[in-house]
């Protein structure tokens, strides 16, 4: 599905199929943080990608979005991923230890495209699934863009990298369901304000797929143009297996659906057909 609306261009590059190793581990609030080496990925990654890992036991890869990727280290090149151990297969990586051997393939996926002038972006994100848009932000800032962040989740503990956030954008909305930390409420609630304070050209969202809606539909009522990573079971992560369906409307008007892993997972917001998606949609656990 090609973005040809809006100021921007993406990029893909080829994957690989590496043995990877699990170089540092620690649990923050409900997740657990992982830094692994995976020759070749990350210099290949760009923000949005995501890499599938073999598990234990397991016939079905798990698909990881990437929080962070480091050039250097003591271990050479390393990306971090974080795990909320949900399931038998989540809970198998959350409890791997340091020197762990794991089998990585990636990066994969459509990436976030960039916008090719310096606007204003909104970036919108939920629990662990928020991941993505910290490289995001980085990269839109290296390209002058204004970066408003929201991170959003049902209390503190599952909210990702809030006071990270505050070193990766101008602006920063913490929102827990609790009201433990931040303002109180879901991005449902506050979104449409949201654009409207950040004057956003660009909404970017990550996260449940009502997030996601929320954000798109925000964003157009706004006239502005927008991306969502969609998270979804992906058995494969390559696109092979055809396991993950996604329901969108193409550039000629016509449905059709996609796989999520190949042509996702970002996507314009505004060609995803939303009430034909699956009602549980996220990760296999």
């Amino acid at each position: 599905m090609a973005d040809e609306r809006g100021p921007v261009h993406s990029s893909l590059h080829p994957s690989v199929h590496v043995d990877g190793e699990v170089v540092a581990t620690k649990r923050v609030g409900g997740y657990r943080h992982l830094t692994l080496t995976a020759p070749g990925v990350p210099e290949r990654f760009r923000a949005g990608n995501f890499v599938a890992v073999t598990v234990a036991g397991h016939v079905a890869r798990r698909a990881l979005w990437v929080h962070r990727v480091r050039a250097s280290s003591a271990f050479g090149p390393t990306l971090d991923v974080v795990v909320e151990a949900r399931g038998s297969g989540t809970e198998w990586l959350a409890a791997q230890p340091v020197g762990a051997r794991i089998a990585i393939t990636g990066p994969l996926g459509r990436p976030f495209a960039l916008p090719k002038d310096a606007v204003s972006c909104l970036l919108v994100g939920e629990g662990y699934a928020a991941a993505p848009l910290f490289p995001l932000a980085e990269r839109l800032r290296e390209r002058g863009c204004a970066v408003s962040l929201v991170v959003s989740a049902r209390d503190e503990a599952h909210l990702l990298s809030a006071l990270e956030a505050r070193r990766s954008a101008r602006s920063v909305t913490v929102l827990t369901a609790d009201g433990s930390v931040g303002q109180r409420g879901t991005v449902a609630d506050h979104v449409e304000d949201l654009v409207r304070r950040s004057d956003a050209d660009v909404v970017y969202a990550a996260g449940p797929h009502s997030v996601l809606r929320s954000a798109a539909a925000a964003a157009e009522r706004a006239g502005a143009w927008s991306q969502v990573a969609v998270e979804t079971p992906t058995p494969c992560g390559t696109g092979l297996c055809h396991g993950c369906p996604l329901p969108v409307v193409g550039e000629d008007g016509v449905e059709r659906v996609v796989r999520a892993c190949a042509e996702g997972p970002v996507v314009r917001g505004d060609r995803i057909r939303w009430d034909a998606l699956p009602d549980a949609l996220g990760h296999a656990q």
